[in-house]
């Protein structure tokens, strides 16, 4: 029978951590830096020692950077302790086991500490990816199981996700959560599926690059490379999935799959090729990349690695651009490309929009000025290479035409329509669409073989990213010119094909996508997302954030296109979405979207 519980707050002073990998090390480290008695618990006596070593490394590095002073450091060890046997933690207030991700060590563990432990010990697992309600109903103690959901490197990971299960009482959670945030630690709140918060909507998104690049859409390097300069992440999704373990990674989600039977979740058969064969990343020496050495971060060529850029077929010479288009991303492009010493004719529906747009850029080179970034000569010389103009017949002599109307596909093919009348043979004609078709553009003239996707990121002139997206119609040599012009203008060029969302928005709308649904579902708050994603997956904003300045709008269209092309129903938006955009709540643009934003 379960111990009652008192409503006197719990103390939580002796912590004793089971299992002293990399985690569990972390862990310990943490809480003797705070002033916790631990004492670490592991099977393998020699694993005990490394651990042991290893925190004695970590912190004399932290003395040597000035973080501990010496006598700091002296006390830390001195709290700390390891033993090889659970009878180690009789007296813990909490215990934390972060052993490996298998029900079956985890509840003989559980099994084990029930006749060990006071009967007002917490015990917390570590999961990331096992149901902790399983684990809590087979205890003699459930209300006092709950997770705790550390991230690894632990000292420097400020997220914990406290996980709670139906059986858990409020007094644990409370007590947890007061210790988390002694430890310097944000702790959020979640409740108990597969992945929690952070790991739920990290590892669908690291599943499914690693399905884009099974199915050879792109490169590993371009998919790496078009999320971190696209969308500002730390590492790249195949790299992080190098970096996680492929195999922990399938185990994630071989267990989300199990819960929500979103296919999305349903891990990749590349993961499981990879894992079977010992390719499991970083660890092994070898996953999607290849390193120096097991244990390496240092990645090395291999037969995958692409030949250096300029290889291969020669592409035609542009000297003149023209940008289609008068909005924000239009005038970026256009100062993108007189930067580079282009001559540039900025054209839309009218003399005076063109004149506005032209105006636009010499406000944002004037910022640059004022920021240093500039000289006030290297200005004024890239604002005369600008000529405006109110129609497209300015584009007869242009060499490139790159258009950055609305993203309206009757809206676009008109355009190129106009484009292949004015535009002289052997012009290079570009769309920046984000996620309309580009061969429907290139069938709106004769010459298909002429016409690329080149998708800029906002704010052009800021973003290094160009997504190069080839169409089967767009010959090699208009490819090459794409590439080369990228370089010149020193912006990064990854190739895709053609097909919804490319690279960065197939990959990022889904995850956006996923996150409503967990608000919906009232599994989390909008503010305990936004701070998983950011503390835990290591976004510069929260997926809600993002939402926000990208556009309600913008992000339900983006997200119907990948819906009809994919036909797959967990890509279908988020009703809550729906919702917002059909009661005018865009986001900072309208001063209200998931959160309301002061008029300006």
């Amino acid at each position: 029978m379960a111990t009652p519980l008192s409503d006197t707050p719990l103390s939580l002073k002796k912590i004793a951590v089971v299992g002293l990998g990399t985690m569990g090390t972390g862990i310990t480290e943490v809480l003797v830096q705070a002033g916790r008695e631990v004492v670490g618990i592991d099977v393998d006596e020699a694993q005990a020692a490394r651990a042991l070593a290893a925190l004695e490394a970590s912190t004399a590095r932290s003395v040597e950077r000035g973080r501990l002073t010496e006598a700091e450091r002296a006390d830390a060890l001195a709290r700390l302790r390891t033993a090889t046997d659970l009878t180690a933690a009789a007296d813990a207030d909490l215990v934390i086991e972060v052993v490996p991700e298998s029900y079956e060590i985890k509840h003989q563990i559980f099994r084990e500490l029930d006749g060990v432990v006071r009967p007002e010990t917490i015990l917390a697992t570590g999961t990331n990816a096992l149901s902790v309600t399983r684990l809590a109903a087979d205890s003699a103690r459930p209300e006092r199981v709950l997770g705790l959901h550390f991230f690894n490197p632990a000292p420097a990971m400020k997220l914990v996700e406290v996980v709670s299960s139906v059986l858990t009482a409020p007094q644990v959670v409370a007590a947890v959560t007061d210790l988390a945030l002694e430890l310097g630690k944000e702790p959020v709140a979640v409740g108990d599926r597969p992945g929690f918060v952070a790991d739920g909507l990290l590892f669908g998104y690291l599943n499914q690059a690693a399905a884009m690049y099974e199915a050879r859409y792109a490169s590993r390097e371009d998919i790496d490379a078009a999320m971190r300069l696209g969308c500002g992440l730390p590492m790249g999704p195949l790299a992080l999935l190098d970096l996680i373990g492929i195999d922990t990674a399938r185990t994630v989600l071989d267990a989300m799959y199990a819960e929500s039977r979103d296919r999305l979740h349903a891990p990749a058969p590349i993961l499981k090729q990879l894992s079977e064969a010992g390719l499991t990343g970083r660890k092994s020496g070898r996953g999607f990349y290849t390193y120096e050495a097991p244990g390496s971060a240092t990645v090395v060529p291999d037969p995958l690695t692409p030949a250096a850029d300029g290889a291969g077929v020669t592409g035609r010479e542009v000297r003149s651009v023209g940008v289609a288009g008068s909005g924000t991303m239009a005038s970026g492009i256009a100062e993108v490309f007189a930067k580079a010493g282009y001559d540039v004719v900025l054209a839309a529906r009218s003399e005076e929009k063109a004149e506005a747009a032209k105006a636009r850029i010499g406000t944002s080179l004037a910022r640059s000025v004022d920021k240093g970034r500039l000289t006030a000569e290297a200005a004024a010389q890239t604002l005369e290479r600008i000529t405006p103009a109110g129609s497209y017949d300015a584009f007869a002599d242009v060499d490139l035409a790159v258009e950055a109307v609305a993203e309206d596909l009757e809206v676009k093919r008109q355009l190129f329509q106009a484009l292949d009348k004015v535009c002289k043979p052997g012009a290079v004609l570009a769309t920046t669409t984000s996620s309309l078709p580009v061969v429907a553009c290139a069938r709106a003239t004769s010459r298909p073989q002429d016409v690329i996707g080149m998708h800029f990121f906002n704010p052009a002139p800021a973003m290094k990213l160009v997504e190069v997206v080839r169409t089967v119609l767009t010959a090699d040599e208009v490819h090459a010119t794409v590439r080369e012009v990228c370089r010149t203008v020193r912006k990064h060029a990854v190739d895709c094909g053609d097909r919804a969302g490319f690279i960065v928005n197939a990959l990022l709308f889904p995850y956006l996508n996923n996150a409503v649904k967990m608000v919906e579902e009232h599994y989390a708050t909008l503010d305990d997302i936004d701070a998983a994603m950011r503390l835990g997956g290591g976004y510069p904003m929260g997926p809600f954030e993002l939402l926000d300045v990208v556009g309600l709008d913008v992000s339900l269209a983006i997200e119907k296109v990948l819906h009809r092309e994919f036909r797959d129903p967990g890509l279908a938006p988020a009703p809550l979405l729906e919702h917002l955009v059909a009661a005018g709540c865009l986001g900072r643009k309208t001063g209200r979207g998931f959160r309301e934003y002061a008029r300006r």
